[in-house]
This record gives C-alpha cells, sequence and structure tokens, in this order.
C-alpha cells in the first residue's frame, strides 16, 4: 500500500514535469496579451470580466474537457492525437469513406502539431527572457542573443537523452509552480476583492455587453490553455489518476492564484500592464525569477520536443513518412528517442521565428490557429469514438462533445483573425508538413500496387524453382517482402546473379496496425510453404520497436532456428523514377522519389546486423 502511495506521488510530480510545463509558463505572457492588444478598455470591471474568462476557460476547457472527457479515450493505455486517431479510424471501419475522411483530419491534426512545436519554445523562452527589460532597459537588445543561445544549448543536449535532467523536472516545475502561488497570493492579499471574479456572472456580463470585444480577446485568452493537448499526449507516460490528482491539486490552483494576482495588481497599479507578471516580484527577486522562469519554459519546450520525436516515430511506423534515423537515449526506457532530422529541422524553424518576430507579443499572434484547429479536430474525433466504439446514444455523444465544439470553434474564428498578422506561419508549417506525409502515403501506394502489378505468386514460383533446383547453401536467407505471397526483387536478383538457395528461406512481411501496442504473443505469424521456406508476418503497433532479429527468435521449434552467423538478410533497394501518365502530379512524384532517396537505411530501422545485410537494387517506374 505504502509502495503504491509513493509510486503515484512519484508519477505526480514527474507529471506535473512534463505534462504541465507548457501550460504552466503560460502565465509570463497570456494576461499581458489580453490587455496589451488594446482591444479591452482598462477598467476595474473589465479586469473582473478578464480574469472570469480566463478562469471558467481554463475550467472548461482543461478541467472537463480533457481531464474528464478525453482522458477516458484511452487507446490501449495510450494518448495523443495519433492514438484518437487510431480509435476513431477503426470504430468507422466498416464505413471506408468515412474513414478515409477521418484519417485525412487526422494526420492534418498531426501536421499542425509541428507548427505549434515551434511557435511553444519560441514564445515561451522569448517571454521568460523579456523579464531581463523588467530588471534593466539596458538588457534589452540581449533578449534575442540570449534567447537564442538558450535554444541552441537546449537542441544540442538532445542527443544525449533527457534521462539524466528529467528526474530535475518535476522538482524544478513543483519549485515554479509555487513560486508563481506565492506571486499571485502577494498581490491578493492587497486586493481579495479580485477573487469575486471566480463568479461566471462576471465573465458572462463582460461579454453581454462588449461581444465584439469578446470575440477578438478569445485570441488571446486562448494563450491560458496552451499545452492543454499535452495532457491527453503523455497519457502513456503517467496514466490518468497521477494526470488528475497533478491537475487538481497543483497546477490549476496555481495557475488560478497566479492570474487573480495579476488581475490585483493591475488594479492597483494599471501601467503594470507592460509585463504584469515580473512587476509582480519585488525588485530583489527579479534576477531569481527570470532565471527560474527561463529553466521552467526550457522544460516545457523539452517536453514539446520529445514529443515531436514520438509523434514522427509513430507517423513514420503509420506509414505517412519515410523511414529516419531514430537513436535510442536510454537503455532501460525505450521510449526515451532522438530524432536528428527532426531535432535540428524544429530549432531551425524556431530561429526563424524569433528572428523574424522578435517578441512574444508579435508571437502570440502566431500563436493559436494551431492549437485550436488541434482542439476542434481532437473534440471531432472523440465524438466518433464515442457514438461509433463505444456506442453510446446520439443525444449523449453529439450533447458531449457538442459543447465543446462550439467553444473551440469560437476559439479558432477568433484566431483566425490574427491570420495576416503571423497566425499564417504555424498552418504554413503544418501545410508542408501534410504535404509531405499525403505524398508519402499516396507514393507508397502508388508503388506497392506497381510492385504487385509486376510480381510472381511465390507458391507457384517455388514450385517451379524446384522442379530443378539450384544449389543450395548452408545457412537462413530472410527476403524482406513488402506483400505476403509474392517472390520479391532480392530474392529474384539472388538467383539470376548468384544462383544459389539458401538451405532455409524466410519470406518476411512487416504489418504495422493502429494500436500503440501489440504483444511479443501476437507478434508471429508463420505458414511453411514447403522446401523449407516459410511465410512470416511480424505484427508492430505504431510505438513498438522494431526489431526483426529478436521477433524471428520466437520462430524457434517450427524448423527453422537461426543462427546469427548462418542468416543473411537480402533488402530490395528501389530506386523510384518518376514518369509523365497516371499517379501524382509530376512535382508530387519528384518528391516522393527524393524522400525515397533520402529515407535512413532499412536495415538500421529494422535493427538488422549490419554485416549480415545484402542489399540488391532495382529501377521502379511511377
Amino acid at each position: 500500500m505504502q509502495n503504491s502511495k509513493s509510486k503515484l506521488a512519484a508519477l505526480t510530480i514527474g507529471a506535473i514535469g512534463v505534462v504541465y510545463g507548457d501550460i504552466g509558463t503560460s502565465v509570463l505572457y497570456a494576461v499581458k496579451e489580453v490587455f496589451g492588444g488594446g482591444h479591452v478598455p482598462f477598467t476595474p470591471q473589465n479586469v473582473y470580466g478578464v480574469l472570469s474568462i480566463f478562469f471558467w476557460t481554463l475550467t472548461v476547457i482543461v478541467s472537463l474537457k480533457y481531464v474528464v472527457l478525453v482522458l477516458r479515450a484511452d487507446n490501449n493505455g495510450e494518448g495523443g492525437l495519433i492514438a484518437m486517431l487510431a480509435l476513431a479510424s477503426q470504430a468507422v471501419k466498416d464505413k471506408p469513406q468515412l474513414r478515409k475522411v477521418l484519417l485525412g483530419i487526422g494526420i492534418f491534426g498531426t501536421s499542425l502539431f509541428y507548427g505549434d512545436g515551434v511557435i511553444t519554445p519560441a514564445i515561451s523562452v522569448l517571454s521568460a527572457v523579456e523579464g531581463l527589460e523588467v530588471v534593466s532597459h539596458r538588457f534589452a537588445e540581449w533578449v534575442i542573443p540570449l534567447t537564442l543561445v538558450v535554444l541552441l544549448c537546449l537542441f544540442a543536449v538532445q542527443k544525449r537523452g533527457t534521462g539524466g535532467i528529467g528526474k530535475f523536472f518535476g522538482p524544478i516545475t513543483l519549485v515554479w509552480f509555487a513560486t508563481i502561488s506565492v506571486l499571485g497570493v502577494s498581490q491578493i492579499i492587497d486586493h481579495p476583492e479580485i477573487l469575486k471574479a471566480i463568479s461566471p456572472y462576471y465573465a458572462l456580463q463582460f461579454m453581454w455587453q462588449q461581444p465584439g470585444t469578446s470575440f477578438i480577446i478569445l485570441g488571446a485568452v486562448v494563450l491560458c490553455v496552451t499545452g492543454a493537448e499535452a495532457l491527453y499526449a503523455d497519457l502513456g507516460h503517467f496514466g490518468k489518476k497521477p494526470i488528475r490528482l497533478a491537475w487538481f491539486t497543483v497546477v490549476m490552483p496555481a495557475l488560478t492564484l497566479n492570474y487573480f494576482g495579476q488581475g490585483a495588481l493591475l488594479l492597483a497599479r494599471p501601467e503594470a500592464v507592460k509585463n504584469p507578471f515580473y512587476m509582480m516580484a519585488p525588485e530583489w527577486a527579479l534576477l531569481p525569477l527570470v532565471v527560474l522562469a527561463t529553466m521552467a519554459t526550457v522544460i516545457a519546450s523539452q517536453a514539446l520536443i520529445t514529443g515531436a520525436f514520438s509523434v514522427t516515430k509513430q507517423v513514420v511506423q503509420l506509414g505517412y513518412l519515410p523511414r529516419l534515423n531514430v537513436q535510442h537515449t536510454s537503455v532501460q526506457d525505450t521510449g526515451q528517442i532522438y530524432v536528428p532530422a527532426v531535432n535540428w529541422g524544429l530549432f531551425v524553424a524556431i530561429v526563424i521565428a524569433v528572428v523574424m518576430f522578435r517578441s512574444s507579443s508579435n508571437l502570440a499572434a502566431a500563436y493559436g490557429i494551431a492549437v485550436t484547429l488541434d482542439m476542434l479536430i481532437t473534440t471531432t474525433l472523440t465524438f466518433f469514438v464515442l457514438r461509433y466504439g463505444w456506442k453510446y446514444p446520439l443525444w449523449l455523444c453529439a450533447t458531449a462533445t457538442g459543447v465543446f465544439f462550439v467553444i473551440d470553434l469560437a476559439f479558432f474564428s477568433s484566431n483566425l483573425l490574427k491570420l495576416v498578422q503571423g497566425g499564417w506561419f504555424p498552418l504554413l508549417i503544418g501545410g508542408c508538413i501534410f504535404t509531405l506525409m499525403m505524398t508519402w502515403k499516396k507514393g507508397r501506394t502508388i508503388l506497392t500496387e506497381k510492385m504487385r502489378s509486376e510480381s510472381f505468386d511465390l507458391r507457384s514460383f517455388l514450385e517451379s524453382v524446384f522442379v530443378s533446383p539450384p544449389t543450395r547453401v548452408l545457412g537462413t536467407a530472410v527476403f524482406l517482402t513488402p506483400e505476403p505471397g509474392t517472390v520479391p526483387n532480392a530474392m529474384l536478383h539472388n538467383l539470376k546473379h548468384n544462383k544459389v538457395l539458401h538451405e532455409h528461406n524466410l519470406f518476411v512481411t512487416l504489418r504495422n496496425h493502429e494500436v500503440p501496442w501489440i504483444g511479443l504473443d501476437r507478434r508471429v505469424e508463420i505458414e511453411s510453404l514447403g522446401h523449407d521456406c516459410w511465410q512470416v508476418t511480424l505484427h508492430y503497433g505504431f510505438k513498438n520497436d522494431i526489431d526483426i532479429p529478436r521477433a524471428l527468435e520466437q520462430l524457434r521449434g517450427h524448423g527453422c532456428d537461426l543462427e546469427p552467423m548462418t542468416t543473411s538478410y537480402f533488402l530490395s533497394r528501389d530506386v523510384v523514377v518518376p514518369t509523365i501518365g497516371h499517379g501524382m502530379a509530376r512535382w508530387r512524384e519528384k518528391l516522393f522519389a527524393q524522400m525515397h532517396h533520402n529515407a535512413s537505411a532499412a536495415a538500421d530501422f529494422l535493427n538488422l546486423p549490419s554485416n549480415s545485410v545484402v542489399e540488391l537494387g532495382s529501377k521502379v517506374e511511377i
């Protein structure tokens, strides 16, 4: 009992560090952007109204939508947009057209995640370092260079993994939440009447009296729920209970106290609107607060970078991106990975964002569209999971998700007003990633159909080969083939050039499924083809690590024991040649061919021993 309590406490502290780092640092800029935009006349009544909107946004979107409803939609214990997409597509698998539409929507939402992944670290770290301007105006010119140095250090250490520093994330973030609580309380004590804004009356009154202004400021209010999607995405790492416990006992109380503290400060000193968070602190605490805020924003950014690595790996295994170099940074935790292409791609995009927008206020204009669109997509997919997956009545599903859909739509519509000022930036990034994903998926489909149309039936081919069999050599040949029952090109080339056949032959096909995990007990299917040949199908979930030699160890006792020293892996290395005709547009075919050419080595991706791999190439026209 004591053990389970200590484990829950450890997971809760871990969740505070990883899950809530992003939403926890939104206090740095959210209130400042609402009042700093000049849309809200500065009156005590408006301060009450805005703070009430903040409180009820946190309550409705985070507490009710994500913590209560969406966390229930776990896919074998996993969360996130990919897991939700898999649940929704499985729920409507008997409706192919609807399933195709939902897959497109879900993949577009996943693409937008990368746009969010650029804006969030940029705005978080920049807003923390901007505290130096409050310390002294002389530091103003150092804000952008220091921000870039902090970001460079953050991305440079990614290849070492987060295992070493990860254990400090929870405690540091806990100190951060304690600090922002104390800052808030210190101001509320002077103006306790600010707590009246907890009543929804003030939010409703503000929206009733100023509907136009209310709609406009929703684009800034949404900043207070940055990172809400992380709640669901990190479900598999921590579980529902620690995430819920952390939110209701630590995070939401701390955020509420700090936002209301900023409101109390604004009632007393309206001029503090230029940076209410830092101006809550006494002068002697400013520098330590800047350091702590920078550490908190780095931790928040780290969680998002780690999420980008995980999402990329999942998307690759679902077949929407080419193989990428994925490095494991921990022996104990297989979930800790490093993807160099994603790491440095994100860094370059973030540097461009910081240099181009130059302040957290300008970046706030770019923030929101991608996030609110992702929120809309999550709500939409949740409806299909509730209705078709869990079979709840239509009226209940429509009510449960309809309210959140209307709220998400209002936030998204408000953020569209920021499209010209900077909202185009994350949409451009998301659109580029979406184009790459759909081009790769379509290209792989065309390539598979082309190869299937030109392939031979495996059983018939083997029967013809063994009428007058070639010389058989000792050992086992493992041929990787995209389609079971077809002759792999590598085998044809091997027979043509080497004129030999191994003593044992395995024809192995990988099947990636729309579930996070497939256990070792369901990993392997084997079918004898005679003549010491077998058709083997290996099943993987989108979060499993692919390791073909390890999976094939399970074949012991089926007559084909693999000995590492006498096993060779034959791969077909196809060169894609774009041609005029059917398929995709010419530019997309060229893009696909380039992506295919630059994909990381199949041997590394499949975890094959490099000294046992034989690659045989061929050209394929699409």
